[in-house]
């Protein structure tokens, strides 16, 4: 396991904004394309991140970051179950006022900061629960991402990463790819106006490592106890692992 690897582009800070610069394109529509593109598959996808980290949310004291957070869908379900507000961070500045637009709209308090997920401003230890959200394959470096979560987890913590992979199945991995390739990068090229954003993303998931490969990753990272679950035909995989 490597990083993303964007066409054209070499290197990981080359890589990093390029991402960077593709999220903020698409910010405006990101939510209805994720909705629309997903047949709104992506909120049952998170309920159950939710559930699956519900032990730790329901600790009276547990802090809580959910790290590329995007425009805010994980991090507003968490802070629904959450006895305190939960941070959150991402590296695109676009994303984040989105973010912070639909936090004011909910009246919610939610801590957000903008910063690099392979070099957080974070000290060792300080967190119960991090969760990732399809942002760990968009990485410019995986491991050094898996290490920024090890790192600023707390001893006993848990990290949680819901992220797109590839469907065991040979039938559904036939219709999934083909829906990826051709379908995905129409209807989101139409209505983000950014088809460029569009082609990237599907090529991602299919170079991204499967549930197996990337369970076993995350261990050589150094976490003590990892599971996966496959979600909607094995498209989408959450892996939960303890520090």
């Amino acid at each position: 396991m490597t990083g993303t690897t964007p066409p054209g582009v070499t290197g990981e800070q080359a890589t990093a904004r390029w991402v960077r610069d593709m999220f903020g394109r698409v910010s405006g529509r990101y939510d209805l394309l994720n909705h629309l593109l997903s047949f709104n598959l992506d909120r049952r996808w998170r309920a159950r991140t939710v559930d699956r980290v519900a032990p730790v949310l329901a600790r009276e004291n547990a802090r809580v970051l959910d790290l590329c957070c995007g425009t805010g869908d994980l991090l507003f379900a968490l802070s629904a179950k959450g006895k305190r507000p939960v941070m959150g961070s991402d590296f695109c500045h676009p994303m984040l006022l989105e973010a912070r637009r639909k936090a004011a709209s909910r009246a919610l308090a939610a801590p957000l900061f903008e910063a690099d997920a392979l070099a957080l401003p974070l000290r060792d230890a300080a967190f119960d629960l991090i969760t990732i959200a399809f942002g760990l394959r968009n990485f410019a470096n995986y491991r050094k991402g898996l290490q920024e979560l090890l790192r600023v987890l707390k001893p006993g913590g848990l990290a949680a990463i819901l992220e797109f992979s590839q469907p065991p199945g040979r039938a559904f991995r036939t219709l999934y790819g083909f829906f990826s390739r051709h379908v995905l990068p129409s209807i989101g090229g139409l209505v983000s106006g950014s088809r460029e954003a569009y082609t990237y993303l599907p090529a991602s998931i299919s170079r991204f490592p499967g549930s197996e490969m990337l369970a076993r990753e995350v261990r050589n990272t150094g976490f003590s106890r990892v599971e996966f679950e496959r979600m909607t035909g094995g498209a989408v995989a959450l892996h939960v692992a303890w520090k």
